[in-house]
């Protein structure tokens, strides 16, 4: 008997390709885990495969499946998991940015609501395969009279107020993880952060657009399969862009980064008013000193640990003064100086024998990326164009 699964069309091919892809990146992920222990790939593993696997409902129905198999059971099985997706983001951005960070027994907590649903689908197939009459029908009656009819729309909610809260928990951990990075080292990490940044804002983008979706199609209009196909067709781009990017990303070196030390205006002990302007002044000179003169800024993976040692200050106390004297955090402070180093190679003719980008690792930049950034943003002018207006 010729069956008309599986049905190769425009609307199942991409999603199938797509999700495969996606599966792909996903073994070679936990293929690297294997290999080097990370935890973060353990995480990003689960991501990308149940995001895959919530493409199954649409990919297969575009084949074909539900018409060529009406008796079909799989409905039971195809639960929306967002409430373990959005944990699973929460923790893997997480185990990137903590250094100290570790699996602990009380972390099984975030996904207690997919076991409990898990479990609750488990029962509810239970219950309907006893019934009569359940292997000529797709649907067993608690799967439409209290699944369909009540628990998915209160999930629903549940799930879109939970994704909420993570997401708002996660964009939270990122931003303050990046403002920190400003305070201690003079690299900004921007490939990697980047990469953390735009991974958050796809997957908020499709938790709105999966909003939007829902809202429409329960209060204003009625939509079909075909308008709905859009969602997971985003859904497939944003695993193969997710999958492709956390592979090729290394963001182990984010996670060897030491910040056991937070900048705090109090760790300086109290002085008096008159004290106080007259040692921040001999400090601030003290820093500038060493700045203009052993110039550490050139070398690249300059820290404020490393800066703090030279200065023979405390990382709290050459902190304060990079804050408070120089109105600047520690990243501004000395990409200030290797800008500056550019400015009077430039002087010294020194584009002449070597390219900008030469120049600019010459003075302690570590990518073309961060010195074009730092340099527009301190002179208003790309390099290119300061570069003019030497004739």
């Amino acid at each position: 008997m010729f069956l008309a699964f599986p049905n190769f069309n425009i609307w199942s091919t991409p999603l199938l390709l797509l999700t495969i892809q996606g599966l792909i990146f996903a073994v070679l992920i936990c293929n690297r885990y294997r290999k080097r222990k990370n935890l973060s790939d353990v995480l990003l593993f689960f991501i990308l495969v149940i995001t895959c696997y919530h493409q199954t409902t649409y990919t297969l129905g575009f084949m074909g499946w539900y018409d060529t198999f009406r008796n079909t059971k799989i409905n039971y099985a195809l639960i929306a998991l967002t409430i373990a997706i959005a944990p699973l983001i929460y923790l893997y951005v997480k185990s990137i940015t903590r250094s100290s960070f570790s699996f602990r027994k009380k972390d099984w907590l975030h996904f207690l609501p997919a076991f409990l649903v898990i479990i609750y689908r488990i029962l509810i197939f239970s219950y309907d395969a006893l019934q009569p009459g359940f292997a000529a029908t797709q649907n067993g009656y608690l799967k439409i009279h209290f699944d369909e009819a009540y628990f998915l729309p209160v999930y629903s909610i549940f799930s879109y107020i939970q994704n909420t809260l993570y997401l708002a928990f996660t964009l939270q951990l990122f931003y303050n993880y990046r403002k920190k990075i400003n305070e201690y080292f003079s690299n900004t990490f921007k490939l990697e952060l980047n990469w953390i940044r735009n991974f958050l804002l796809l997957y908020i983008a499709l938790f709105l657009y999966d909003l939007i979706q829902t809202i429409t199609g329960t209060m204003f209009i009625d939509l079909d399969y075909k308008q709905q196909w859009w969602m997971t067709l985003f859904t497939g781009l944003i695993i193969i862009y997710v999958g492709i990017k956390g592979f090729f990303t290394d963001t182990t070196k984010l996670k060897k980064l030491d910040f056991s030390f937070s900048p705090n205006r109090a760790a300086i002990p109290e002085r008096d008013t008159i004290s106080k302007k007259k040692i921040a002044t001999e400090d601030i000179q003290k820093i500038k000193g060493l700045m203009e003169h052993e110039k550490p800024y050139l070398n690249p993976e300059l820290n404020l640990s490393d800066l703090a040692k030279l200065a023979n200050l405390t990382r709290a106390q050459l902190s304060e003064i990079i804050n408070s004297g120089f109105n600047q955090n520690f990243n501004d402070f000395v990409n200030g100086y290797r800008v500056e180093a550019f400015k009077d190679m430039l002087q010294e003719d020194k584009h002449k024998q070597l390219s900008i980008l030469g120049i600019a690792y010459e003075c302690g930049f570590n990518s073309k990326a961060t010195f074009n950034r730092v340099f527009k943003k301190l002179t208003n002018s790309s390099p290119s164009e300061f570069l003019k207006t030497f004739g």
